[in-house]
């Protein structure tokens, strides 16, 4: 281990615990600023679209009609 490295172990021994967060923060957004981002997990948004039911292709008719109606 290199001492700067060494020197850097120590001062974040240091910090007390609540703080840790901000120094979290800051090293995240060196590693941002060098390009070393972490890798985004992709989600696939299809998995949490419904298939259109009979029911489903009324359903603008019928908030009018409660609309219409003065029910809504």
């Amino acid at each position: 281990m290199t001492a700067i490295r060494q020197e850097a172990m120590q001062m974040l021994e240091q910090v007390p615990e609540d703080k840790l967060t901000y120094v979290i923060q800051i090293m995240q957004g060196v590693n941002g600023l060098l390009g070393k981002t972490e890798k985004k997990v992709v989600l696939d948004l299809d998995q949490f679209v419904m298939e259109a039911t009979e029911r489903g292709q009324d359903a603008d008719s019928y908030v009018r009609e409660l609309r219409d109606h003065d029910r809504f």
